[in-house]
């Protein structure tokens, strides 16, 4: 630690790392260093480099600096259990991108490793801190709702391209976000039922998936797709003293930048992709209102991590909570193949 300042290394400078890490961390210079950011071919990369930063194609300057004291692993998905456990065997804190491990031994080893070392590893399911996902959150804490009966999720695009893709399908890419969100709110599911196929490669590489996980009488349905033309909304949630509808906040039609300066803003989306909540009150009111849209904020996820390390709080996304949607991402990819 550097005056109580938790001194951070990066694997991996792709997207990941550029605008969905970096951008919220360096806003909070009073908790964060960012010292180091390696990747095998830095000298290549697309990506800005920031000034104050060392960028290295070295390994060794990251797990042989006594300086750094957590690891940030942004790599492809087939290098998260192997960076992780390297992190934690030089003794340092991790915080991995999703899926975290491609199988539930491979994180139950990585938990037990982090015991053992007696430091703090953490999947970055980041999407729990979605300007959606927070105001359904708000809304369903309320309690106006009352006793909730179903939930909708959907998290679809239109992506005809994904025909020529092979390998690793958006169940573990993707789909891994909705189910987190869920598994966060509510826990551990009494049951689960899922519906896994591809239109395009079939046996595989899912493009498609829907998966209902029940809690009692409540069902959550969570539906991707990669051949939605036009927008669902984002979240559909039914109790029994009413509605919510949270719209899709515009990911659909807005392209992707291109590498280069990222910058974050917090102030609050206009009304359009505000949602609407319709119940009725203790008095038998019908009640319909607008409900402005929460702040998206990535960075939450590393005010719990310091949280975690300077004060032995709890951290947001639990090891339970990880374990079981692996659980449910096996389950889904073992619909047979006829069916994918």
């Amino acid at each position: 630690m550097i005056n109580n300042k938790i001194v951070l290394g990066y694997i991996g400078n792709g997207k990941s790392t550029n605008r969905y890490h970096l951008p919220f961390v360096l806003q909070r210079k009073d908790k964060f260093i960012v010292k180091t950011i390696y990747n095998p071919h830095i000298h290549h990369d697309v990506w800005d480099k920031i000034e104050g930063i060392n960028y290295t194609e070295n390994q060794d300057d990251i797990f042989l600096d006594d300086e750094i004291d957590m690891v940030v692993v942004c790599t492809g998905h087939h290098y998260h259990y192997e960076y992780t456990k390297k992190a934690l065997e030089h003794n340092k804190h991790c915080l991995c991108e999703k899926p975290f491990a491609k199988s539930v031994k491979e994180a139950k080893e990585v938990f037990d490793l982090a015991k053992e070392k007696g430091v703090v590893v953490m999947a970055n399911q980041n999407r729990r801190f979605d300007a959606d996902m927070r105001t359904v959150r708000k809304v369903i804490e309320t309690g106006v709702l009352g006793e909730l009966l179903e939930i909708e999720s959907h998290y679809d695009y239109y992506r005809p391209s994904i025909a020529n893709r092979k390998g690793l399908g958006m169940l573990y890419g993707l789909q891994v976000h909705p189910i987190d969100q869920i598994v966060g709110e509510f826990g551990t599911p009494d049951k689960v039922v899922c519906d896994c196929r591809s239109f395009d490669n079939l046996g595989n590489s899912d493009d498609y998936s829907d998966i209902d996980l029940y809690y009692g009488k409540m069902k959550a349905i969570i539906k991707t797709s990669f051949y939605v033309k036009l927008e669902y909304p984002r979240f559909i949630v039914h109790g029994r003293k009413g509605s919510f509808i949270m719209p899709q906040l515009g990911h659909q039609s807005a392209l992707k930048s291109k590498p280069g300066p990222v910058e974050i803003s917090f102030d609050p989306l206009p009304e359009k992709y505000w949602g609407t909540l319709c119940y009725e009150d203790e008095n038998g009111n019908d009640i319909t209102k607008k409900i402005p849209v929460e702040i998206q904020d990535y960075g939450m996820i590393y005010d719990n991590l310091y949280d975690v390390i300077f004060n032995h709080g709890q951290k947001v996304v639990a090891d339970e909570e990880v374990l079981e949607v692996l659980r449910i991402l096996e389950k889904a990819t073992e619909v047979p193949k006829e069916a994918r």
